[in-house]
């Protein structure tokens, strides 16, 4: 399948009507250089990648969009349904390719593409061919967008935002992974319902792994500026932290329950990744929890690992890592999810 892509040359013989259709203006100067041209290429159009590149669309985050994927007959229908929703979006110019080659010159590449699951198959089978997969697909997109930044969406997202940088041979700030951004969102999203209160005055994060070890910084949320635990101490206020654990389990099921009732998880994930591509992009210098390398950091030891802890983003990738401080308990934790990521990286052999 050849690069598709919309097109100005609609006269006889390939004419390029836009030449002729407009006249340029007396005493006119060429554009200016200066204004910056976006790339985004999202790898993978299935459910979760077109809910991201939809959202990019809208949001109107970039020029350019690639979408590259090994299904010609879907890539080509998606790109085309994108197309013809030119007129109700923002201008950005939509590719779609099976060739990495169309990639080139990528701002930002977002991985979504994964191996589906047999029925029977073990989990460590399915992340071994999902290594696989990333073979085929990362060292491509560093040869031709060298200067990059990649954004691993597919799961298990830590495990393959390390075997991303390790095939890239990206510095660990352009190599990130969605990590528990979304994880936070739903947090936060359950606090404020507690609280009848906005779930953007809620400040909240969800760390470690993007699974079942994930570890909710209870110590540090606030509302309105406000560290609840504290002030509810303050208050001689009790609480019991039964209530706590269910809020973080019912975080950590969510991704499930929205599966088990659809099918699949799509649009939050979108939006979320969507926000990633906004501070990067735009270096908003915001803070997100996502997948970074984080050994050295919390007494992490035992090997390279990519977890979720709240960075720094912007043009640069990870500008840095949040000084947040733990509570003992909260970094045991921490380090045991370290661990859980770790166990797995072993049993790949990487």
């Amino acid at each position: 399948m050849h690069k598709s892509t919309s097109s100005s040359s609609l006269g006889p013989g390939g004419l390029d009507l836009s030449k002729t259709f407009f006249t340029p203006i007396s005493g006119g100067a060429p554009p200016s250089p200066t204004k910056r041209h976006t790339k985004i290429t999202v790898v993978g159009v299935g459910n979760v990648g077109m809910a991201i590149a939809q959202t990019i669309l809208t949001q109107d985050l970039a020029d350019e969009l690639t979408l590259v994927d090994a299904k010609e007959d879907k890539l080509r229908g998606e790109m085309l349904d994108l197309q013809h929703a030119a007129a109700f979006l923002p201008r950005t110019k939509i590719h779609a390719s099976l060739d990495y080659a169309a990639t080139a010159n990528s701002d930002l590449c977002i991985v979504t593409a994964g191996a589906r699951q047999n029925p029977g198959e073990s989990r460590l089978n399915l992340l071994q061919r999902n290594v696989a997969l990333f073979k085929h697909i990362v060292p491509p997109l560093a040869k031709y967008s060298p200067d990059c930044m990649i954004l691993v969406v597919s799961n298990p997202v830590d495990v393959l935002t390390y075997v991303a940088w390790k095939l890239s041979g990206f510095p660990a700030n352009r190599v990130i992974g969605s990590g528990t951004n979304l994880d936070s969102s739903r947090f936060r999203f359950l606090i404020a319902d507690h609280l009848d209160v906005n779930a953007q005055d809620v400040q909240a994060y969800i760390v470690g792994e993007h699974g079942d070890s994930s570890v909710a910084l209870w110590s540090s949320i606030s509302v309105g500026g406000v560290p609840v635990l504290s002030f509810l101490k303050r208050q001689q206020i009790a609480y019991e932290k039964e209530t706590l654990e269910n809020i973080h389990k019912e975080v950590v099921q969510s991704a499930y329950e929205v599966i088990r009732l659809k099918g699949y998880t799509s649009w939050a994930i979108g939006y979320s990744v969507a926000s990633l591509a906004r501070t990067l992009l735009r270096d908003q210098r915001r803070i997100h929890p996502v997948s970074v390398l984080a050994k050295g950091f919390y007494n992490i030891d035992g090997g390279d690992v990519f977890l979720s802890l709240p960075a720094q983003l912007g043009r640069g990738g990870v500008l840095g890592l949040t000084n947040v401080h733990l509570t003992d308990e909260e970094a045991q934790q921490l380090r045991n999810s370290a661990n859980t990521i770790l166990e797995v990286q072993s049993q790949l052999g990487i």
